[in-house]
């Protein structure tokens, strides 16, 4: 052995019931009890362990970069909301707000920096010219907008057309060279490909070639798939959203990204591409809790064909963010097999609360500089900005 060296089906809905049950998924669901403190007010909670709170005043100044921070446009809403109910659930919760809301939110958690993304699945499903030039639009309503207006306290992943990937290339460049992007963010298979397919080497080599990453987050399955795994005929279970929560946030989304970086790692495309860099939010989407068996099982039947054992590419190729999952032991099962240097802060705004985000942060138990890494440090180093 080598050494190691460290799209659903839509249904109906009443609007307060979609917004109760895609607010449990989407934020408050596992927090810390520091963090759920937090929820109300600034009280200290009374169940917390006084290291906690200790470490938390300790923790108080810590700046926050927001790696995975989400935003959408009317346009955008108008695209990919599953229905009214939906749509009207995503404009209550702020997506499209890119002002004061916004800002405020940020103020009242100390996160300094967002680094802005579109709303899954973007415009990944968006073919030919139409495709390209909404990414376009996207891409130059942050920049004209929030990025010109607030300097310093936004950033942003690019959205790509896919559908086009020497356009998509070609859009990531001038993102990153005209706009100041620091990469890309993709959701998920682009018409039932994932980005180990040759179609996407072009847009790969570019992020190679710019020196920036791109960011893998959850889209929904191909319909094939949702029928399969996610979809019953029994109807009285889908009327609350049931299977098209399964699909996305309450289970498929963290399996579909897990998969793709599998792929990518299986089918060669770090091999062909040593430098690329992928990140991955939500903390490690289940990673952590099969990384022994991918390692171990993937190892061996891959010996041959890949040029470094399984789990160095998780080492050398892949960044983890924590965003929604503020969850002390999940961040120490992520560090168990991933280094600290690997780990950045996001909160998976608006779906996740910013204030609980960083009140659960500061009262975690890791040593400062490991938590001025995670904060805000790894990502300064990564994407090559300052707070």
């Amino acid at each position: 052995m080598r050494p190691i060296e460290q799209g659903p089906a839509r249904s109906s809905i009443g609007r307060r019931a979609f917004v109760t049950h895609a607010a449990a998924l989407g934020a408050g669901v596992g927090l810390s009890a520091t963090a759920l403190a937090a929820l109300d007010g600034d009280k200290a909670d009374p169940k917390a362990a006084p290291g906690d709170q200790d470490i938390s005043r300790r923790d108080r100044d810590l700046r926050f970069i927001g790696v995975e921070e989400t935003f959408s446009t009317a346009e955008l809403l108008k695209l990919n909301s599953i229905d009214e109910n939906h749509r009207a659930f995503l404009e209550e919760i702020g997506l499209a707000d890119l002002g004061e809301r916004r800002l405020g939110d940020m103020d009242e958690g100390g996160l300094d920096v967002q680094i802005l993304s579109a709303h899954t699945p973007s415009v990944q499903n968006v073919p030919g010219q139409e495709g390209i030039d909404f990414a376009h639009r996207l891409n130059r309503q942050l920049v004209d907008g929030p990025m010109a207006s607030h300097p310093g306290r936004f950033q942003a992943f690019a959205t790509l057309p896919l559908q086009s990937p020497e356009a998509a290339a070609d859009e990531l460049e001038r993102s990153v060279r005209e706009d100041g992007f620091l990469g890309a963010l993709t959701n998920g298979h682009i018409g039932k490909k994932y980005l180990d397919h040759p179609d996407f080497e072009p847009v790969l080599a570019r992020a190679v070639a710019l020196d920036v990453p791109i960011y893998l987050h959850p889209g929904y399955p191909a319909d094939e798939v949702f029928q399969i795994y996610y979809r019953t005929t029994r109807s009285e279970y889908t009327k609350e959203y049931q299977d098209f929560i399964f699909s996305g946030s309450g289970y498929g989304w963290h399996q579909e990204v897990l998969t793709q970086c599998i792929r990518m790692i299986a089918y060669g495309v770090f091999d062909r591409f040593p430098k690329l860099k992928i990140i991955v939010g939500h903390m490690g989407e289940g990673l952590p809790f099969y990384y022994e068996r991918i390692a171990n099982d993937m190892g061996e039947p891959t010996e041959s064909s890949l040029e470094k054992p399984f789990e160095q590419y998780f080492q050398d190729n892949f960044w983890f963010t924590t965003s929604a999952f503020f969850q002390d032991h999940l961040l120490h099962l992520l560090l168990r097999h991933i280094s600290v240097d690997r780990v950045m802060f996001a909160t998976d705004y608006p779906f996740a609360g910013i204030k609980e985000g960083t009140d659960w942060f500061r009262a975690v138990d890791l040593p400062r500089e490991d938590k001025e890494k995670i904060a805000f440090g790894n990502a300064e180093k990564l994407f090559g900005i300052t707070v």
